[in-house]
């Protein structure tokens, strides 16, 4: 059976990325969300889309204690 993140990690990575839209930093998080938009996918879906990158590059930091990498995360995105 597939394991589902808490409610209350889920609310924060969309936080993080909605400071990040909102920010600018990394640019490249509202450059997808644009190209995610402009392709006629939902609001609700880029964000969490971006979230999934944003969840992947944590997961990095955190399981395999690499430093966190711009290059990977706007790879990723």
């Amino acid at each position: 059976m597939k394991k589902q993140a808490s409610p209350q990690l889920t609310a924060a990575i969309l936080e993080a990325v909605d400071n990040q839209l909102r920010d600018l930093n990394p640019p490249e998080a509202k450059e997808t969300y644009d190209r995610l938009i402009g392709s006629g996918i939902s609001d609700k879906e880029a964000r969490r889309l971006i979230a999934v990158a944003l969840s992947s590059e944590m997961f990095q930091m955190l399981k395999y204690k690499k430093n966190y990498s711009p290059e990977r995360y706007i790879a990723s995105l």
